[in-house]
């Protein structure tokens, strides 16, 4: 397992972009796939977007065009993955948490998990 910290969150107004970020340590060799994960008030938890060791990304459908996945895994470690929202609107409210699945590039069994970092947009 790995831990994960997230960060970058915060209120803004729709139509503003943010960029979360979550830092990753404890990882020492193999492969892995990454994902951004989001809650909202009274909704399951849903998936946004994967990114695994090849680079190949996944985006749930209400993610694609505006949300980026991405991954500094530099020197061949993970170092931070990162979440990029553009025009942000009142729906993206929600935690969002990152999580990464190591030991395969499935995007199935997702064994850690950040404590989550809150994303607040207000029209």
């Amino acid at each position: 397992q790995v831990q994960l910290v997230e960060s970058g969150g915060g209120s803004v107004q729709a139509g503003g972009s943010l960029r979360l970020s979550c830092a990753v340590s404890g990882y020492t060799y193999g492969s892995y796939c990454m994902g951004w994960f989001r809650q909202s008030a009274g909704k399951e938890r849903e998936r946004v977007a994967t990114i695994d060791k090849t680079g190949s990304t996944t985006y749930a459908d209400s993610a694609k065009g505006r949300f980026i996945i991405s991954l500094d895994n530099t020197k061949n470690t993970l170092n931070t993955l990162y979440l990029i929202i553009n025009n942000l609107k009142p729906e993206d409210t929600a935690m969002y948490y990152c999580a990464a699945e190591i030991g395969s590039w499935y995007c199935e069994q997702f064994g850690s998990w950040g404590q989550g970092t809150q994303v607040t947009v207000s029209s």
